[in-house]
Order: C-alpha cells, then sequence, then structure tokens
C-alpha cells in the first residue's frame, strides 16, 4: 500500500506573487506579458513598505525586489513602445512620432 500524497491547491500566479515573501532569490518576470505580473507584486510590495512593519533587513530586501521589478516594467513598456512604432511604420520604426497623451 503507497502512502497518499496531499497536493496543495494551486493559486493563480499573480495571487501567489503577490502573496510570497520579497526575497532578492525570487525571479522578475521578463518581457511584456508578465508585466502585469510585476507591476501587481510592486504595488503589493510597495503597500507592505508604507505600512511600516518591516524589519531593517525586511525593508531592504522588498527595496531591492521592488528595483529589479520597476526595472522589468520598464523594460517591458519599452518593449511595447518599440513595438508600436514598428507597426506605426515597419520600414523605418525611428521616424515614429512617440505618443504624448497630453497633447491635443
Amino acid at each position: 500500500m503507497g502512502l497518499a500524497t496531499v497536493q496543495p491547491m494551486a493559486q493563480p500566479a499573480a495571487q501567489a506573487a503577490v502573496q510570497s515573501a520579497p526575497t532578492v532569490s525570487n525571479p522578475v518576470p521578463t518581457g511584456v506579458a508578465d508585466f502585469e505580473l510585476s507591476l501587481a507584486e510592486l504595488e503589493a510590495l510597495v503597500g507592505r513598505m508604507e505600512k511600516g512593519d518591516l524589519s531593517l533587513d525586511e525593508s531592504l530586501q522588498s527595496f531591492e525586489r521592488g528595483v529589479a521589478l520597476y526595472r522589468n516594467c520598464q523594460g517591458a513598456l519599452e518593449q511595447a513602445e518599440l513595438r508600436v512604432r514598428q507597426w506605426l511604420d515597419p520600414n523605418d520604426p525611428q521616424s515614429a512620432v512617440p505618443f504624448d497623451p497630453d497633447t491635443p
């Protein structure tokens, strides 16, 4: 007779990332598709830091993780902008004028 194994219930990836403790060893998602996941984790991380309940070490780890997530989000936005420029003019993407929502 074999031992029965109990599998934990799977959580959606975004919820699991938000609930995970901030550590440097957590890989930062890459690519445009993971922008929302990184942003959700970053928002949750900022919320925890704003409460002021973290130790100095936890705060430093959270800050380091937040910087990595921010850079990932920034990179994803840059990739998205490049794709839009290529769609506007595939022969000369650099000639595309950046979108400025404040310009009428």
